[in-house]
């Protein structure tokens, strides 16, 4: 049965093209008046096929509504690599046209393939896309023991996630890269180490599987708040990792939500709320220049490229930033004209602030905070074993007075569309 003209059939394709569509995708491409796809993908058509062929312009997303709205009377077929409602197309055209005017005809993404290759369970395996991403999002993923599948953007992506696992202390962990899954005639399979890795760049269709294993003298990095201080490059203005762990359990992040860090200094709050969940965003504001280049440096290392740093002072770097914020962190200029009152407005319904001190005159401020809208107050004493002649005593260090807060007033919100955009490839 012919779909309506007003419905958008999505066919997914694999490397090996029309041979490998089930009966219904087929049917489906045959009856299209317009297939819209990359031109690898509409290359894999065969002459029967002869609907008006229309490549996806760049950038992609930008383009997906005007280019629909101008076949909205025609009916529609676009192509998808594999499984168009995973890190495809598919997201970009529900979020457009509505997921009603979508018919998702899905085939084996690469991911399964990989997984039936080496005998992986998809669900204990770990993906990343390095497609219109930076490949450092690798690095949070690095866990000893950890399978990862790395979506290729094109044949260079397995030398730069040979180099970052070198980088990261993760040398030794198995590499494989598979090329053209799907076709029988052209796949390949490589292997190797990260360590030892030296294969030139292959077909620019392949996934890169990582097997990680830790170097013996690389630091271990958990998956929870508080990362070991030595994790950053600081210089002093850092949120310490005991102070940090409570910071992050009062901020309370969860997958998708927005955080503003105010005077950010080492991003170690930003990193860290992102750290989380891969779906979470953070906004670290910095006056000094030099500690917003640090901050960026610590989120590249640390997995978390994502990471947008503002240099500016609070409250006037405030205005532009991306939000609501569902939290706000204030680290530091607590005592700067209007900070408080910027951010007490910023938060909607619900949103939490959490503000750190370790001056009277701040924790001064913030009690006056406390005794006017409520939450918690508290103070966070850390104290340190040390050597002390030929014994051992506590090292006290400064207390730090934390007041957290959730904004209970009713106000209007819109969550906006995530930044990723599919990817047609």
């Amino acid at each position: 049965m012919t779909p309506p003209a007003e419905q958008i059939t999505v066919v997914g394709v694999g490397a090996d093209g029309w041979d490998g569509l089930a009966e219904p995708s087929r049917r489906a491409l045959l009856a299209a008046e317009i297939v819209i796809g990359a031109p690898r993908q509409l290359g894999l058509l065969p002459a029967g096929v002869r609907a008006e062929r229309v490549a996806w312009p760049t950038p992609l997303r930008p383009a997906v509504p005007a280019l629909l709205a101008a076949h909205q009377d025609r009916t529609v077929c676009v192509l998808a690599s594999g499984d168009p409602s995973h890190y495809g197309i598919g997201r970009a055209l529900a979020e457009t046209v509505g997921a009603d005017r979508l018919r998702v005809l899905p085939h084996p993404s690469s991911l399964s393939y990989a997984c039936a290759r080496l005998g992986w369970p998809q669900e204990d395996t770990e993906v990343i896309s390095a497609v219109g991403r930076p490949v450092e999002r690798v690095a949070a993923a690095l866990h000893d023991g950890r399978r990862l599948l790395v979506l290729s953007a094109d044949a260079a992506t397995p030398v730069a996630v040979a180099a970052l696992l070198r980088e990261r202390g993760y040398g030794p962990s198995d590499v494989h890269v598979l090329e053209v899954l799907g076709d029988a005639a052209r796949e390949r399979h490589v292997r190797g180490t990260a360590d030892t890795w030296d294969e030139p760049p292959g077909d620019p269709l392949n996934i890169v599987a990582v097997a990680c294993r830790r170097a013996p003298r690389t630091a271990r990095l958990g998956a929870v708040p508080g990362l070991p201080d030595t994790a950053y490059e600081h210089d002093g203005q850092l949120t310490k990792r005991y102070v940090r762990a409570a910071t992050l359990a009062a901020l309370a992040p969860a997958p998708g939500e927005l955080l503003w860090d105010i005077g950010g200094g080492s991003g170690s709050i930003g990193v860290e709320w992102m750290r989380t969940h891969p779906a979470c965003r953070a906004v670290t504001v910095e006056r000094d220049p030099v500690r917003a280049e640090r901050a960026g440096r610590n989120a590249r290392t640390l997995g978390v490229p994502g990471l947008t740093v503002v240099t500016g002072a609070a409250p006037g770097a405030l205005a532009g930033l991306p939000g609501p914020p569902d939290a706000i962190f204030i680290g530091g200029g607590l005592t700067a004209p209007g900070l408080l009152e910027a951010c007490w407005e910023a938060l909607p319904e619900g949103g939490r602030l959490v503000a750190n001190t370790v001056t009277l005159e701040s924790e001064a401020l913030l009690a006056r905070w406390y005794g006017r809208h409520g939450g918690e107050l508290v103070r966070l004493a850390v104290a340190s074993a040390v050597p002390v002649g030929g014994f051992t005593g506590w090292r006290q260090a400064m207390p730090v007075t934390q007041w957290s807060v959730t904004n209970a007033r009713t106000t209007a919100r819109t969550t906006p569309l995530s930044a990723d955009s599919g990817d047609p490839s």
